[in-house]
Protein backbone atom coordinates (compact mmCIF):
# COMPACT_ATOMS: atom_id res chain seq x y z
CA UNK A 1 0.00 0.00 0.00
CA UNK A 2 1.22 3.81 -1.20
CA UNK A 3 1.46 5.83 1.64
CA UNK A 4 0.22 9.00 1.43
CA UNK A 5 1.24 12.15 0.20
CA UNK A 6 3.30 14.62 2.63
CA UNK A 7 1.70 17.21 4.41
CA UNK A 8 2.71 20.43 3.11
CA UNK A 9 4.88 22.28 5.59
CA UNK A 10 3.84 25.97 6.19
CA UNK A 11 5.07 28.94 4.24
CA UNK A 12 8.42 30.14 6.11
CA UNK A 13 8.69 33.42 8.12
CA UNK A 14 10.54 35.07 4.69
CA UNK A 15 8.05 33.44 2.28
CA UNK A 16 5.55 35.16 3.77
CA UNK A 17 6.93 38.76 4.21
CA UNK A 18 7.90 38.02 0.47
CA UNK A 19 4.21 37.19 -1.02
CA UNK A 20 3.25 40.14 1.40
CA UNK A 21 5.64 42.74 -0.60
CA UNK A 22 4.74 41.10 -3.58
CA UNK A 23 0.89 41.10 -3.05
CA UNK A 24 1.42 44.79 -2.01
CA UNK A 25 3.36 45.61 -5.54
CA UNK A 26 0.71 44.26 -7.95
CA UNK A 27 -2.15 46.24 -5.82
CA UNK A 28 0.00 49.34 -6.22
CA UNK A 29 0.64 48.45 -9.81
CA UNK A 30 -3.20 48.32 -10.83
CA UNK A 31 -3.93 51.48 -8.76
CA UNK A 32 -1.12 52.93 -10.73
CA UNK A 33 -2.21 52.14 -13.74
CA UNK A 34 -5.80 53.53 -13.71
CA UNK A 35 -6.59 56.71 -15.70
CA UNK A 36 -7.28 58.64 -12.39
CA UNK A 37 -3.57 58.10 -11.24
CA UNK A 38 -2.06 60.25 -14.26
CA UNK A 39 -2.06 64.08 -14.83
CA UNK A 40 -3.45 63.36 -18.43
CA UNK A 41 -5.88 60.97 -17.73
CA UNK A 42 -4.71 58.48 -19.38
CA UNK A 43 -3.44 54.96 -18.31
CA UNK A 44 -0.29 54.42 -17.31
CA UNK A 45 1.46 51.59 -19.00
CA UNK A 46 2.26 48.23 -17.15
CA UNK A 47 6.45 48.59 -16.84
CA UNK A 48 6.14 51.89 -15.88
CA UNK A 49 3.79 51.50 -13.10
CA UNK A 50 5.41 48.02 -12.06
CA UNK A 51 8.63 49.97 -11.71
CA UNK A 52 6.83 52.85 -9.84
CA UNK A 53 4.76 50.72 -7.33
CA UNK A 54 7.78 48.30 -6.71
CA UNK A 55 9.92 51.53 -5.85
CA UNK A 56 7.71 53.13 -3.21
CA UNK A 57 6.72 49.70 -1.81
CA UNK A 58 10.26 48.81 -1.44
CA UNK A 59 10.97 52.44 -0.43
CA UNK A 60 13.72 53.14 -3.15
CA UNK A 61 13.15 55.90 -4.95
CA UNK A 62 14.33 55.39 -8.53
CA UNK A 63 11.35 56.30 -11.27
CA UNK A 64 11.15 56.27 -14.83
CA UNK A 65 8.61 59.36 -14.83
CA UNK A 66 8.89 62.64 -12.94
CA UNK A 67 6.53 62.00 -9.89
CA UNK A 68 4.83 65.53 -9.75
CA UNK A 69 4.74 66.29 -13.28
CA UNK A 70 3.13 62.40 -14.18
CA UNK A 71 1.22 61.11 -11.37
CA UNK A 72 -2.12 63.40 -10.25
CA UNK A 73 -3.51 63.72 -6.70
CA UNK A 74 -4.39 60.15 -6.44
CA UNK A 75 -2.18 58.56 -7.35
CA UNK A 76 0.92 60.33 -5.40
CA UNK A 77 -1.44 59.41 -2.42
CA UNK A 78 -1.02 55.56 -4.04
CA UNK A 79 2.44 55.91 -4.41
CA UNK A 80 2.52 57.55 -0.33
CA UNK A 81 0.48 54.64 0.84
CA UNK A 82 2.73 52.36 -0.74
CA UNK A 83 6.04 54.07 0.74
CA UNK A 84 4.52 54.09 4.17
CA UNK A 85 3.58 50.42 4.18
CA UNK A 86 7.21 49.19 2.62
CA UNK A 87 8.83 51.77 5.58
CA UNK A 88 7.00 50.17 8.50
CA UNK A 89 6.70 46.57 6.56
CA UNK A 90 3.90 44.59 5.77
CA UNK A 91 3.92 42.35 8.69
CA UNK A 92 3.20 45.70 10.86
CA UNK A 93 0.59 46.92 9.15
CA UNK A 94 -1.26 43.41 9.50
CA UNK A 95 -0.40 43.48 12.80
CA UNK A 96 -1.55 47.10 13.68
CA UNK A 97 -4.83 46.30 11.46
CA UNK A 98 -5.21 42.96 13.59
CA UNK A 99 -4.50 45.01 17.02
CA UNK A 100 -7.63 47.69 15.70
CA UNK A 101 -10.22 45.17 15.38
CA UNK A 102 -9.54 43.53 18.73
CA UNK A 103 -7.45 40.14 17.70
CA UNK A 104 -4.70 38.54 19.44
CA UNK A 105 -1.41 38.00 17.51
CA UNK A 106 -0.65 34.80 18.15
CA UNK A 107 3.01 33.29 17.90
CA UNK A 108 3.33 32.64 14.46
CA UNK A 109 2.55 36.30 13.68
CA UNK A 110 4.43 37.42 16.92
CA UNK A 111 7.17 35.08 14.51
CA UNK A 112 7.09 36.69 11.63
CA UNK A 113 7.43 40.52 13.03
CA UNK A 114 10.38 39.28 15.14
CA UNK A 115 11.58 38.92 11.45
CA UNK A 116 10.02 41.40 9.93
CA UNK A 117 11.40 44.14 12.69
CA UNK A 118 14.73 42.45 13.25
CA UNK A 119 14.05 42.15 16.44
CA UNK A 120 16.29 39.92 19.11
CA UNK A 121 13.31 38.49 20.98
CA UNK A 122 9.79 37.58 20.46
CA UNK A 123 8.91 38.86 24.04
CA UNK A 124 7.41 42.10 23.80
CA UNK A 125 7.37 42.08 20.09
CA UNK A 126 3.51 43.58 20.25
CA UNK A 127 4.46 46.53 22.46
CA UNK A 128 7.32 47.29 20.07
CA UNK A 129 5.61 47.59 17.04
CA UNK A 130 2.77 49.80 19.27
CA UNK A 131 6.00 51.79 19.80
CA UNK A 132 7.50 51.40 16.31
CA UNK A 133 4.33 52.91 14.47
CA UNK A 134 3.54 55.86 17.13
CA UNK A 135 6.81 56.54 16.51
CA UNK A 136 6.71 56.92 13.38
CA UNK A 137 3.70 59.07 12.93
CA UNK A 138 5.33 61.71 15.85
CA UNK A 139 8.01 61.85 14.28
CA UNK A 140 6.70 62.03 10.56
CA UNK A 141 4.10 64.75 12.04
CA UNK A 142 7.13 66.82 13.00
CA UNK A 143 8.76 66.18 10.48
CA UNK A 144 5.88 67.50 8.34
CA UNK A 145 5.57 70.47 10.84
CA UNK A 146 8.80 71.50 10.16
CA UNK A 147 8.72 71.29 6.29
CA UNK A 148 5.68 73.79 6.59
CA UNK A 149 8.19 76.23 7.75
CA UNK A 150 9.05 76.32 3.92
CA UNK A 151 6.94 75.40 1.67
CA UNK A 152 3.44 77.08 2.94
CA UNK A 153 5.26 80.30 2.25
CA UNK A 154 6.51 79.03 -0.91
CA UNK A 155 3.93 76.92 -2.06
CA UNK A 156 0.84 78.08 -0.53
CA UNK A 157 -1.21 76.71 2.77
CA UNK A 158 -2.79 72.95 1.34
CA UNK A 159 -0.32 72.74 -1.63
CA UNK A 160 2.55 73.42 0.71
CA UNK A 161 1.17 70.86 3.87
CA UNK A 162 0.81 68.29 0.99
CA UNK A 163 4.13 68.30 0.39
CA UNK A 164 5.57 68.86 3.91
CA UNK A 165 3.67 65.78 4.54
CA UNK A 166 4.69 64.19 1.06
CA UNK A 167 8.18 64.60 1.67
CA UNK A 168 8.36 64.14 5.74
CA UNK A 169 7.37 60.23 4.66
CA UNK A 170 9.32 59.95 2.19
CA UNK A 171 11.90 61.01 3.87
CA UNK A 172 11.62 58.77 7.36
CA UNK A 173 10.90 56.02 5.33
CA UNK A 174 14.12 56.12 3.36
CA UNK A 175 12.17 56.49 0.38
CA UNK A 176 13.58 59.50 -1.93
CA UNK A 177 10.60 60.26 -3.72
CA UNK A 178 10.17 63.84 -4.24
CA UNK A 179 7.58 66.54 -5.94
CA UNK A 180 10.06 69.23 -6.78
CA UNK A 181 9.56 68.32 -10.86
CA UNK A 182 6.63 71.16 -10.46
CA UNK A 183 9.24 73.76 -8.61
CA UNK A 184 12.45 73.46 -9.91
CA UNK A 185 12.23 71.07 -12.40
CA UNK A 186 11.59 66.99 -13.77
CA UNK A 187 13.90 65.06 -11.49
CA UNK A 188 15.75 67.98 -9.66
CA UNK A 189 15.07 66.54 -6.04
CA UNK A 190 16.36 68.71 -3.71
CA UNK A 191 18.67 70.82 -5.16
CA UNK A 192 17.32 74.11 -5.34
CA UNK A 193 17.34 73.70 -1.37
CA UNK A 194 21.15 72.65 -0.96
CA UNK A 195 21.66 76.08 1.50
CA UNK A 196 18.74 75.81 2.78
CA UNK A 197 19.31 74.74 6.51
CA UNK A 198 15.60 74.17 7.82
CA UNK A 199 15.26 71.62 4.49
CA UNK A 200 18.84 70.08 5.24
CA UNK A 201 18.59 69.33 8.59
CA UNK A 202 15.08 68.51 8.23
CA UNK A 203 15.06 65.70 5.80
CA UNK A 204 18.57 64.41 7.74
CA UNK A 205 17.34 63.56 10.92
CA UNK A 206 14.12 61.96 9.24
CA UNK A 207 16.73 60.07 6.96
CA UNK A 208 18.93 59.29 10.07
CA UNK A 209 15.74 58.44 12.67
CA UNK A 210 14.13 56.46 10.32
CA UNK A 211 17.38 54.27 9.74
CA UNK A 212 17.91 53.64 13.30
CA UNK A 213 15.86 50.63 13.25
CA UNK A 214 13.00 49.75 16.09
CA UNK A 215 14.69 47.97 17.79
CA UNK A 216 17.22 50.49 18.77
CA UNK A 217 14.03 53.27 19.37
CA UNK A 218 12.30 50.33 21.84
CA UNK A 219 15.79 50.36 23.93
CA UNK A 220 16.83 54.01 24.23
CA UNK A 221 13.04 54.50 25.54
CA UNK A 222 13.19 51.46 27.56
CA UNK A 223 16.74 52.50 29.25
CA UNK A 224 15.90 56.31 29.39
CA UNK A 225 18.60 56.92 26.89
CA UNK A 226 21.06 55.84 29.38
CA UNK A 227 24.14 54.74 27.50
CA UNK A 228 25.38 52.36 30.33
CA UNK A 229 22.16 50.48 30.23
CA UNK A 230 21.49 49.89 26.64
CA UNK A 231 22.46 46.63 24.84
CA UNK A 232 25.12 46.07 22.27
CA UNK A 233 23.30 46.40 19.08
CA UNK A 234 22.12 49.41 20.04
CA UNK A 235 25.36 50.68 21.23
CA UNK A 236 27.22 49.78 18.18
CA UNK A 237 24.20 51.26 16.19
CA UNK A 238 24.74 54.25 17.51
CA UNK A 239 28.06 54.86 17.35
CA UNK A 240 28.25 53.48 13.54
CA UNK A 241 25.34 55.99 12.71
CA UNK A 242 27.56 58.64 13.76
CA UNK A 243 31.01 57.84 12.12
CA UNK A 244 29.23 56.86 8.89
CA UNK A 245 27.63 60.67 8.98
CA UNK A 246 30.87 62.49 10.09
CA UNK A 247 33.61 60.71 8.54
CA UNK A 248 32.51 60.41 4.66
CA UNK A 249 31.07 64.11 5.29
CA UNK A 250 34.47 65.22 5.75
CA UNK A 251 35.88 62.86 2.40
CA UNK A 252 32.92 64.38 0.30
CA UNK A 253 34.03 67.89 1.79
CA UNK A 254 37.40 67.57 -0.18
CA UNK A 255 36.31 64.98 -3.09
CA UNK A 256 33.98 66.85 -4.23
CA UNK A 257 34.93 70.96 -4.46
CA UNK A 258 35.91 70.43 -8.18
CA UNK A 259 33.06 68.36 -8.75
CA UNK A 260 29.64 68.48 -7.97
CA UNK A 261 30.34 70.99 -5.24
CA UNK A 262 32.45 73.65 -7.38
CA UNK A 263 31.05 77.00 -7.05
CA UNK A 264 29.64 76.33 -3.90
CA UNK A 265 30.69 78.68 -1.01
CA UNK A 266 32.22 77.13 2.39
CA UNK A 267 28.87 77.07 4.52
CA UNK A 268 27.13 75.76 1.11
CA UNK A 269 29.76 73.12 0.90
CA UNK A 270 29.04 71.61 4.63
CA UNK A 271 25.24 71.41 4.05
CA UNK A 272 25.89 69.73 0.55
CA UNK A 273 28.74 67.02 2.33
CA UNK A 274 26.55 66.38 5.23
CA UNK A 275 23.49 65.67 3.04
CA UNK A 276 25.65 63.61 0.82
CA UNK A 277 26.83 61.48 3.72
CA UNK A 278 23.71 61.16 4.90
CA UNK A 279 20.95 60.16 1.40
CA UNK A 280 23.18 57.42 0.20
CA UNK A 281 21.78 55.39 3.65
CA UNK A 282 19.77 54.92 2.03
CA UNK A 283 17.39 57.96 0.92
CA UNK A 284 17.76 58.65 -2.30
CA UNK A 285 17.67 62.73 -2.40
CA UNK A 286 20.43 64.90 -3.35
CA UNK A 287 20.96 68.50 -3.13
CA UNK A 288 23.80 68.15 -5.51
CA UNK A 289 23.44 65.94 -8.37
CA UNK A 290 24.75 62.40 -8.91
CA UNK A 291 25.78 62.97 -12.20
CA UNK A 292 28.44 65.58 -11.37
CA UNK A 293 29.75 63.32 -8.84
CA UNK A 294 33.79 62.78 -8.86
CA UNK A 295 35.16 59.35 -9.25
CA UNK A 296 36.15 59.06 -5.58
CA UNK A 297 32.95 60.87 -4.46
CA UNK A 298 31.26 58.53 -6.71
CA UNK A 299 32.61 55.19 -5.49
CA UNK A 300 32.34 56.54 -1.45
CA UNK A 301 28.52 56.89 -2.68
CA UNK A 302 28.64 53.27 -3.69
CA UNK A 303 30.04 52.37 -0.32
CA UNK A 304 27.86 54.10 1.39
CA UNK A 305 25.09 52.65 -0.62
CA UNK A 306 25.88 48.66 0.44
CA UNK A 307 26.43 49.73 3.83
CA UNK A 308 23.16 50.79 3.97
CA UNK A 309 21.19 51.53 7.34
CA UNK A 310 20.37 49.33 10.54
CA UNK A 311 18.95 46.39 10.58
CA UNK A 312 14.92 46.53 11.54
CA UNK A 313 15.02 50.33 10.07
CA UNK A 314 13.33 51.58 6.75
CA UNK A 315 16.82 51.92 5.33
CA UNK A 316 18.44 49.44 2.81
CA UNK A 317 21.46 48.05 2.14
CA UNK A 318 23.61 45.01 3.78
CA UNK A 319 23.08 47.12 6.69
CA UNK A 320 25.98 48.72 9.20
CA UNK A 321 26.17 45.69 11.11
CA UNK A 322 26.59 43.40 8.64
CA UNK A 323 29.73 45.26 7.75
CA UNK A 324 31.01 45.67 10.82
CA UNK A 325 30.78 42.24 11.50
CA UNK A 326 32.63 41.08 8.03
CA UNK A 327 35.64 43.89 9.08
CA UNK A 328 35.95 42.02 12.29
CA UNK A 329 36.34 38.91 10.51
CA UNK A 330 39.02 39.80 8.56
CA UNK A 331 40.65 41.34 11.28
CA UNK A 332 40.45 38.72 13.39
CA UNK A 333 41.78 36.45 10.41
CA UNK A 334 44.58 38.79 10.31
CA UNK A 335 45.60 39.52 14.10
CA UNK A 336 45.70 35.29 13.88
CA UNK A 337 42.78 35.37 16.47
CA UNK A 338 40.16 32.18 16.72
CA UNK A 339 36.75 34.74 17.79
CA UNK A 340 36.00 37.76 17.02
CA UNK A 341 34.83 40.16 19.65
CA UNK A 342 32.61 43.41 19.40
CA UNK A 343 32.59 45.78 22.55
CA UNK A 344 34.07 42.99 24.73
CA UNK A 345 31.37 40.69 23.51
CA UNK A 346 31.94 37.27 21.73
CA UNK A 347 29.93 37.21 18.12
CA UNK A 348 28.87 33.70 17.49
CA UNK A 349 30.06 31.52 14.36
CA UNK A 350 26.83 31.68 12.62
CA UNK A 351 26.07 35.27 12.94
CA UNK A 352 29.68 35.39 11.43
CA UNK A 353 28.97 33.35 8.41
CA UNK A 354 25.28 34.97 7.57
CA UNK A 355 27.02 38.34 7.95
CA UNK A 356 29.99 37.15 5.34
CA UNK A 357 27.12 35.61 2.61
CA UNK A 358 25.21 38.57 2.98
CA UNK A 359 27.72 40.46 1.77
CA UNK A 360 28.72 37.93 -1.11
CA UNK A 361 25.33 37.82 -2.10
CA UNK A 362 25.12 41.72 -2.45
CA UNK A 363 27.88 42.15 -4.42
CA UNK A 364 27.47 39.42 -6.25
CA UNK A 365 23.62 40.34 -7.86
CA UNK A 366 24.97 43.56 -7.99
CA UNK A 367 27.65 42.61 -10.09
CA UNK A 368 25.67 40.15 -12.34
CA UNK A 369 23.64 42.70 -12.98
CA UNK A 370 25.79 45.19 -13.97
CA UNK A 371 26.95 42.93 -16.62
CA UNK A 372 23.72 42.07 -18.11
CA UNK A 373 22.69 46.21 -18.87
CA UNK A 374 26.39 46.77 -19.25
CA UNK A 375 25.68 44.22 -22.18
CA UNK A 376 22.40 45.17 -23.13
CA UNK A 377 22.93 49.15 -23.52
CA UNK A 378 26.88 49.64 -23.85
CA UNK A 379 25.93 53.40 -24.11
CA UNK A 380 25.75 53.60 -20.89
CA UNK A 381 29.49 54.09 -18.93
CA UNK A 382 30.43 51.65 -15.62
CA UNK A 383 30.06 54.12 -13.14
CA UNK A 384 26.67 55.40 -14.47
CA UNK A 385 25.35 51.71 -14.10
CA UNK A 386 27.11 50.66 -10.95
CA UNK A 387 25.70 53.49 -9.62
CA UNK A 388 22.25 52.80 -10.74
CA UNK A 389 22.78 48.91 -9.79
CA UNK A 390 23.85 49.32 -6.41
CA UNK A 391 21.25 52.19 -6.02
CA UNK A 392 18.23 50.21 -6.84
CA UNK A 393 19.75 46.73 -4.59
CA UNK A 394 20.50 48.91 -1.63
CA UNK A 395 16.86 50.77 -2.02
CA UNK A 396 18.73 53.54 -2.09
CA UNK A 397 17.27 55.78 -5.37
CA UNK A 398 20.03 57.85 -6.37
CA UNK A 399 20.83 57.98 -9.98
CA UNK A 400 22.86 59.81 -12.96
CA UNK A 401 19.91 60.51 -14.89
CA UNK A 402 20.23 57.23 -16.60
CA UNK A 403 16.66 55.35 -15.27
CA UNK A 404 15.26 56.57 -17.79
CA UNK A 405 17.42 55.73 -20.63
CA UNK A 406 16.69 51.53 -19.57
CA UNK A 407 15.17 49.25 -21.50
CA UNK A 408 12.44 46.88 -21.07
CA UNK A 409 15.08 44.19 -20.11
CA UNK A 410 17.23 46.52 -17.93
CA UNK A 411 13.75 48.19 -16.03
CA UNK A 412 13.40 43.95 -15.40
CA UNK A 413 16.43 43.77 -13.92
CA UNK A 414 16.18 46.94 -11.72
CA UNK A 415 13.20 46.00 -10.56
CA UNK A 416 14.00 42.15 -9.63
CA UNK A 417 17.27 44.45 -7.61
CA UNK A 418 14.85 46.55 -5.53
CA UNK A 419 12.95 43.65 -4.38
CA UNK A 420 15.95 41.41 -3.56
CA UNK A 421 17.33 44.83 -1.72
CA UNK A 422 13.91 45.00 0.41
CA UNK A 423 13.26 41.93 1.21
CA UNK A 424 17.23 41.19 1.84
CA UNK A 425 19.32 39.62 -0.57
CA UNK A 426 19.92 36.43 1.34
CA UNK A 427 16.71 36.00 1.81
CA UNK A 428 15.50 36.57 -1.79
CA UNK A 429 18.38 34.18 -2.85
CA UNK A 430 17.41 31.65 -0.02
CA UNK A 431 13.77 31.51 -1.49
CA UNK A 432 14.46 31.62 -5.42
CA UNK A 433 16.62 28.70 -4.70
CA UNK A 434 16.17 25.33 -4.84
CA UNK A 435 16.41 23.22 -1.43
CA UNK A 436 17.81 19.47 -1.74
CA UNK A 437 17.82 17.64 1.37
CA UNK A 438 20.93 17.46 3.16
CA UNK A 439 22.62 14.43 3.68
CA UNK A 440 22.80 12.68 7.48
CA UNK A 441 26.90 12.11 6.45
CA UNK A 442 29.99 13.82 7.14
CA UNK A 443 31.76 14.83 3.94
CA UNK A 444 35.73 14.05 4.22
CA UNK A 445 37.77 17.01 5.15
CA UNK A 446 40.51 17.88 2.46
CA UNK A 447 41.83 21.38 1.75
CA UNK A 448 42.59 23.96 -1.03
CA UNK A 449 45.04 26.56 -1.28
CA UNK A 450 43.91 30.72 -1.01
CA UNK A 451 44.75 33.84 -0.71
Amino acid sequence: MKSSAKRKMPMSAQGMIATGFGLIILGITILLMLPISSNSGKPTGLLTALFTATSAVCVTGLVVVDTATHWSLFGRCVILVGIQIGGLGVMTILALISMMFGKRIGLRQRTLLQESVASLHIGGIVRLIRRAVLGTLMIEGLGAALLCIRFVPMLGLWRGLGYSVFHSISAFCNAGFDLMGTVSGPYTSLESFVSDPIINLTIMSLITLGGLGFFVWDDLMQNHFKWYKLQLHSRVVLILSGVLIFVPAALLFVLEKDASMAGLDTETRVWASFFSSVTPRTAGFDTVPTSELSPGGSLLTILLMLTGGNPGSTAGGVKTTTMLLVMMVASAILCKEDEVHVMGRRMENELLHRACSIVVVYVALSLASTLIICGLQPEFTLRDVLLEVFSAIDTVGMSTGITRQLSTISRIVIIMLMYAGRLGSLTFAILVARHAPHAPIQHPVDKLIVG
